[in-house]
This record gives structure tokens, sequence and C-alpha cells, in this order.
């Protein structure tokens, strides 16, 4: 976890289950819970917060135990990137991104103009932190951050981001009741953690707030000048997708082994429709997401600057692709070279699409809105058994196919 944490909350759904299959907290976590609680006022980190805010918004709070079990489940890093990519960035979301960028083109003309960041960057880490301001999180901030303070791993952490959350409502930028977000304490448009907000949020809309929340200017520029601070590259593109020659060694591949574009146009690499690699680029790593039966891309430092905003290539790898597709016409959201499966991934229509298949089994999953959870998947293993399917409760396309055939 780094400077801004965690996750794409359009994936924040698809962990729901595991809250519900969170253990009950034992007496001694809750006494534990409930001492840390009382020491965190003594702590540096907490010296800023008047006595008056800790204890309105501290006074009587319970612990979660969900946000504990969802620590090491981040679909960023236990997918498979052809999963994760293909949820998204599907046809959906790209007419969203290219309808966002019509809307508010002249804002991130402005935002561009200050931070140097594309407008069509800034718009899909939009599109894939909250869906455009759609998916903003309903778990309150303080409880998941007062939770993750005091018990779990990591706790140094969170009691900063604790502390941070708290003194953006003390110092009126964001009312309490509106800071909920992810399980792990990011919130707004564009999901920062409340340490990156204080550092690096901004007040584009010129209200004397800082409001990433229900200010859209707000939010915008606050995340370009994120990737500002990355150390973005102006004029520079974040890479592109390449094709190896034959018998290519990919020994060296990794995004920070950067090499000078002469040395891959020496070694025989080309873009993907073979023609050669651009000029604006002055170094790039080779990043092979799914190994080199996979498609290969030639990444530069502007996708490092993406990938600070949450450290997971398939994470930067999904805004890089969408960004692409947000301003181009394109109808296709594939990659030129296909993933290395034979049972692809499947966009949020095609899982909502499997969902309704399953309901009409008979299977008692809930709504059919995408979200992949324990009980989807028992439902997909279900029927795979019954198939003589691979039975692992993963939504691809076999599964989807096999239903739909029937």
């Amino acid at each position: 976890m780094k400077k801004q944490l965690l996750s794409a909350l359009a994936l924040i759904a698809a962990l729901a289950a595991h809250a519900q299959d969170a253990p009950e907290l034992s007496a001694a976590q809750r006494n534990a819970f409930a001492s840390c609680l009382r020491r965190l006022p003594q702590e540096a980190a907490f010296r800023p917060i008047s006595a008056a805010t800790f204890e309105q918004h501290m006074t009587g709070m319970e612990p979660d135990a969900s946000v504990l079990a969802m620590l090491d489940k981040q679909p960023e890093f236990t997918m498979h990137p052809w999963d994760y990519i293909a949820m998204l960035v599907d046809d959906e979301r790209v007419a969203d991104a290219r309808a966002a960028l019509a809307k508010w083109g002249e804002v991130l003309a402005r935002i561009e103009a200050r931070y140097g960041v594309p407008a069509h960057i800034v718009v899909a880490v939009w599109g894939v932190e909250s869906n455009f301001g759609q998916n903003l999180g309903a778990r309150p901030l303080m409880r998941s951050l007062a939770t993750l303070a005091c018990l779990g791993r990591r706790q140094s952490y969170f009691r900063g981001e604790l502390a941070a959350a708290l003194r953006i409502v003390q110092d009126g930028h964001i009312p309490a009741e509106r800071m909920t977000g992810s399980w792990a304490g990011a919130f707004g448009q564009t999901q920062f953690m409340p340490g990156t907000f204080l550092r690096l949020a901004v007040d584009f809309d010129g209200d004397g707030r800082r409001d990433i929340v229900d200010s859209v200017p707000d939010a915008l520029a606050s995340t370009a000048r994120f990737l500002q601070a990355a150390k973005w590259q102006s004029g520079q593109p974040w890479g592109f997708e390449v094709r190896l020659p034959a018998g290519f060694d990919t020994s060296g591949a990794g995004r920070r082994n950067k090499r000078r574009m002469e040395s891959w146009r020496a070694a025989g690499v080309t873009l993907a429709d073979g023609s050669p690699l651009p000029s604006d680029l002055p170094q790039a790593g080779l990043l092979l997401p799914a190994g080199p039966g996979g498609p290969a891309f030639l990444v530069g430092r502007n996708f490092d600057a993406i990938y600070s905003y949450n450290a997971s290539e398939n994470y930067a790898l999904a805004i890089a692709h969408l960004s692409d597709l947000a301003r181009s016409r394109s109808l296709s959201t594939a990659f030129a070279t296909p993933w290395p499966t034979d049972d692809p991934g499947l966009s949020r229509s095609q899982r909502r699409q499997l969902q309704s298949m399953l309901i009409m089994r008979g299977h008692d999953i809930g709504a059919a809105d995408g979200a992949i959870g324990e009980k989807t998947r028992a439902a997909i293993r279900a029927e795979q058994q019954r198939l003589g399917h691979t039975v692992d409760g993963r939504p691809g396309q076999r599964i989807l196919r096999a239903l739909q055939t029937e």
C-alpha cells in the first residue's frame, strides 16, 4: 500500500461477500479496540485534532470486523489480468468516459493547462475509481479507519489516515456524513486516502473548500495534481502495446528495466500493428502482464505515475487502456494480442447476463447486478459441476457460453 491506497470502487461490490463471512470479533479484540481509541488522542498524529472533534466522531465507535476480512482480498492483485481488465474496461465504461470528456471538456482543459496531465488520463482514473462518481462507497470512513487503526496489520499507517480524516472534517472541507468510501478509507470521486487529500487535494471550483466528494472539478484537478506530483511527464505517452519478434528474450522484462527506444527498435520490437516505435517516449520497460504468451507493452515514466496511484500493474494498465479508448473511435476494447487463455473474462454486462441465467435456473444469488460475490460463485460452481467443467466458481466466457446454448 502506497500514497494512494487500494481499490477501484467499481470492484468493491465484488468483495462484499467477504464481509458476510467475516468472523465475529472476540471480547479481547473489542477490549483492545476500546483501549486503543482511548490512547489515540495522546499520539502525535492526533495533536491537531481538537478534543471536541475527536469526541464527536469517536464516542461510541464500534469496530467493523468486515474490513479486517478484506485486507488481503484486493482484486487487482488476486485476479487474472484478463478478468480484471475485462471488468474495468468494457463498452459501457468506454462510452461513459467519452461522454465525460465531452461534458467536462472545458474544466478538463483548464486542469490540463495547470497541471500538464491530459484530460483522457484524468477521466480514466475517474472511471476506474468510482465509475464516474456513481460508486463512491457507502462505508463510514471513520469506522473503517478506526477499526484498521486499532486492529489488524499496519495500524500505524491507518492511525495517520484516521487523524487525517478527522482533520478534513474539522477544517470544514467535507461534512462527516459525506465521508463514506471504501473499506480501507479511500473516498471521493477519484478515491483519495485522507492523508493524500491533505497533501494534494485542491479547491479548483473556487468555493473555499477542497471537496472531492461533491465537486467534480475539485476531484479531477486533485487527481491531476497527484499525477503531477508523481512526476508526470507532459507530452509523453504512458506507453503502447507492442509486437515482439519471434524468439525474443523476455528475461529482462519489467517496467523498471527501462531501455532507450533505439535499443527496442534494434531488437526488432514494433508497435502492435507492425509499424515502427514512435519517438515521443525516451525510455521504456517491457510489461508482460500475462507472461510472454500474452499482450506486450512498452511503458514509460507516465505509466509509473499511474502505478503510484494504486501500486498494481493491472490497475495502471486498466487506466492506461481506458484512457486510450476514451479518446479514440475504436469499437473494440481488446488488445491486438489476445490474452493467453481459452476462457477470457466477462464485461459487466456479460456478468449481469450470467447472473440472470443463474437466477433463471433457481439459484438464490440476489440481484443480477454484475457484482460477483460468494453466492454467485457458489451458483457457478454448482453449474460447472453439473456441466462437467472445472469447478472453480470463476465467471468466465466458458460458463456463460455453456448456459447460453442450453
